[in-house]
């Protein structure tokens, strides 16, 4: 909602937050109870949330990525990065969308340890996108 009805408490403020600013927290809750879990093995771990992968043009349009994740070159940490707008559009409810953003984050983990995703959270559970 817009207009006066909705009056921030605090000037220049939005009091709803945005679509993006839940995700966020959702990204954050999920990575940090996983993270926290896992931190000792994992070791140094970036987490990102961006809005779109940025894909060439000759991509195949069936398949757009729901995060990337780059493994530790050099100096540079690994770095796993959720694609806010493709993870969205497949959820159709809030639930549906914390089971995705769960089994995305804990797949990726899956593959960095080396490791059974049911072994890194024992939510986990490929989610029903029908």
């Amino acid at each position: 909602m817009r207009g006066p009805a909705v009056l921030p408490r605090r000037p220049g403020t939005p009091e709803l937050r945005t679509d993006r600013e839940r995700f966020d927290d959702l990204v954050l809750q999920v990575v940090t109870e996983i993270d926290d879990r896992w931190q000792e093995r994992l070791g140094l771990v970036e987490y990102a949330v961006e809005d779109a992968p940025q894909v060439p043009d000759d991509w195949d349009d069936s398949h757009v990525p729901l995060s990337s994740l780059v493994r530790r070159t050099g100096g540079q940490p690994t770095r796993l990065v959720l694609f806010r707008r493709p993870i969205e559009h497949r959820a159709e409810s809030r639930s549906s969308l914390e089971a995705l953003v769960l089994t995305v984050v804990v797949e990726q983990v899956a593959e960095l340890l080396g490791i059974e995703a049911e072994e890194v959270d024992p939510r986990y559970g490929p989610p029903d996108l029908d």
